[in-house]
């Protein structure tokens, strides 16, 4: 009989709470901040609390995902509560605490997606929710189709006037644009709709606590990217060592990314294998293996265009270079076969049941 699990330690009490702040919490959450012994949190939630919560205030330092062992370690045996904006467990601090303890209790509040979605009148489950906040604006480029429905969770009251201009760059100036601040809060505003085309580049920030919606639509003369590989030839940026649209797609539908999978594209060139392995899935990563310093930079380049800049490009040869990086999923060899021992190197590297590929 497998043994039981050890009962959890006290647990960490992770609150959600909203723009309009302790009114707008319900008692079983109210309760765990006035109990909690330790109150965790950003300086802005941390001052949405009252007198009666009587517990030591302690704000996130910045970086705040290293910090999280830390600070539960230090107030180990107490009741903690941690405060987290909205949802917890939507692109929130639930997370972090979920990957280092067991003994969590979270009580969520309603996200700023859910009332942007409601005060929108969009149906979640067609809306695409990106997040931009510590992420690189470049990795909305990938959910842009015609007809879909976007809500942007903004890093500051900058990343509006970031998302028009990324609108406008990519081909879809015309989309229809909308800042909702400080939701579910006294100081709520849902601004006028204007197209990326047409928002202000000069007009003073608003509130820091916005999400942006977005409605796609193409310009007439913008280049059609699909959701699946073999994106024309024409969207990638490149000197000749391009590995052409269908050749791309019959290789990527062999090497088969699955959600979560690291690919290693040795022999980079212009980077369309990584970028479109990427492209399939959010959580799909991909390590681009190139000796030539110009093309590594025009990889990176290609990779921020088409929404996936977090491609890792390794300027380096292979199979010298391989040692060094994480095991892959996938391997794709691009360039280099003939190097000696680079087949080897990969055939080795990757795990059962993983996929190989070279050039066809």
């Amino acid at each position: 009989m497998t043994p039981a699990l050890p009962a959890p330690t006290t647990a960490v009490t992770v609150v959600g709470i909203g723009a309009d702040g302790w009114p707008g919490l319900p008692e079983t959450s109210r309760a765990a901040l006035c109990e909690a012994e330790v109150l965790i949190g950003g300086a802005r939630q941390l001052d949405l609390l009252p007198p009666e919560c009587t517990g030591r205030r302690v704000a996130w330092p910045s970086p705040l995902r290293p910090a999280v062992p830390g600070l539960l370690a230090a107030h180990a045996g107490r009741r903690v509560a941690v405060l987290a904006s909205g949802d917890p467990m939507f692109y929130g601090i639930g997370r972090a605490l979920a990957e280092e303890t067991d003994a969590l209790r979270v009580l969520p509040h309603p996200s700023s997606v859910s009332y942007a979605a409601a005060r929108l009148g969009w149906p979640l489950e067609d809306v695409e929710v990106v997040t931009l906040v510590g992420r690189p604006s470049a990795r909305l480029a990938a959910a842009l189709h015609q007809g879909r429905r976007l809500l942007v969770l903004s890093a500051d009251a900058t990343t509006p006037v970031e998302v028009a201009a990324l609108l406008r760059d990519r081909g879809f100036g015309p989309s229809r644009m909308r800042v909702l601040e400080q939701l579910g809060g006294e100081k709520e505003r849902t601004g006028a709709e204007a197209a990326a085309d047409d928002w202000p580049m000069s007009q003073p920030p608003g509130d820091p606590l916005n999400i942006v919606a977005v409605a796609c639509r193409r310009a007439p003369d913008a280049l059609r990217l699909g959701a699946v590989p073999g994106l024309p030839d024409e969207a990638y940026e490149h000197d000749g060592q391009l590995t052409k649209r269908h050749i791309r797609a019959a290789t990527l539908g062999v090497l088969a990314p699955a959600p979560g999978e690291l690919l290693w594209d040795i022999g980079g060139g212009s980077g369309s294998i990584a970028v479109e392995w990427m492209r399939t899935h959010p959580s799909c990563r991909a390590l681009s293996v190139e000796r030539d310093p110009a093309r590594a930079d025009r990889i990176g380049r290609n990779a921020e265009r088409l929404g996936v800049p977090g491609l890792r490009v390794v300027t380096g040869a292979a199979p010298a270079v391989l040692a060094e990086l994480p095991p892959p999923d996938a391997v794709f060899i691009g360039g280099g076969l003939t190097a000696p021992g680079l087949l080897d190197a990969c055939w080795e590297a990757l795990p059962a049941g993983g996929a190989s590929s070279p050039t066809p």
